[in-house]
């Protein structure tokens, strides 16, 4: 077997590190599409987990900002230093990967960085448009470029599904930090506020919305399904997605324990999961 271009087997490691579901749905993807798709998903690792790496918000704009530049091209002689930013660029390039949506990305993570509450239900599907919607059409947009248009509908409604399963499985990270990515729209349905959720006395009905906000994910999950079989060329873009209906099974079953319980399947599971869904293009 030849090996992996220096870049790439960096770009994997890198990712394996940050992401692990998308390290093993880029391995599962062809061969001379990996180090496109690490390059993407590895920003995307970056962009995603500025919170994790800053104690205050304006240094997370900043992080956010330094990307911005390099996909508007501002920051000149920036990705010599970053082999990341070299290699995204040089996959947008090759792929025609629009940069507005990678931008846009970096736009949406702003959010974040605070404490805002997150409003209503068609706000969530905003953020998970410009996050988890976006990310899927840009791999489709590299792994088969005649495709991915016609799979927009999938992309859309697979993100907003992925995106659920995983705010719920980020439940005790974000009450931990004071965050509440369920809509409060949701929260006010089921008697709370953010206050009172992030307080978590109410068990009974902090379970309920989360069951609320379960089925809200399970909507979108079955209008991708109804979008009808992803072509075959295009799979590996939505692997990182399989686990989405056990995420929803266990947080309907653990309710208000989800604030407390990592709910995360094992890797092994999971792995199991992708290549079953590449074999036989089932989610």
């Amino acid at each position: 077997m030849t090996e992996a271009p220096e870049t790439e087997q960096m770009l994997l490691r890198q990712l394996r590190a940050t992401d692990r579901d998308r390290y093993l749905s880029t391995l599962l993807a062809p061969a001379n599409k990996r180090q496109p798709l690490a390059a993407l998903y590895a920003f995307n690792a970056e962009i995603a987990r500025v919170r994790q790496l800053v104690s205050e918000p304006l240094p997370g704009e900043v992080r956010l900002q330094y990307w911005r530049d390099i996909l508007e091209g501002e920051e000149h002689g920036a990705t010599e230093a970053n082999p990341v930013a070299a290699a995204l660029l040089e996959a947008a390039e090759a792929y025609s990967l629009p940069r507005q949506t990678l931008i846009n990305m970096t736009e949406a993570r702003i959010f974040d960085l605070y404490d805002d509450p997150m409003g209503r239900v068609s706000d969530f599907e905003g953020y998970a448009g410009e996050t988890a919607s976006a990310l899927i059409q840009l791999a489709s947009l590299i792994l088969g470029p005649d495709l991915a248009a016609s799979h927009a509908e999938h992309a859309g409604h697979a993100g907003v599904a992925q995106s659920v399963a995983g705010a719920i499985l980020l439940l005790p990270e974000h009450h931990a930090k004071g965050q509440v990515f369920i809509p409060s729209e949701i929260l006010s349905a089921t008697g709370l506020t953010r206050e009172s959720f992030l307080k978590g006395d109410d068990k009974e009905r902090i379970g309920n919305a989360i069951r609320a906000f379960v089925s809200f994910g399970r909507q979108h999950f079955d209008s991708f399904r109804k979008q009808g079989a992803i072509a075959a060329p295009l799979i590996p873009a939505y692997l990182p997605m399989v686990s989405c209906k056990r995420v929803f099974s266990d947080a309907e079953r653990c309710g208000a324990g989800c604030l407390e319980k990592a709910l995360q399947p094992p890797q092994w599971r999971r792995q199991l999961m992708m290549m079953r869904s590449l074999l036989f293009r089932k989610f």
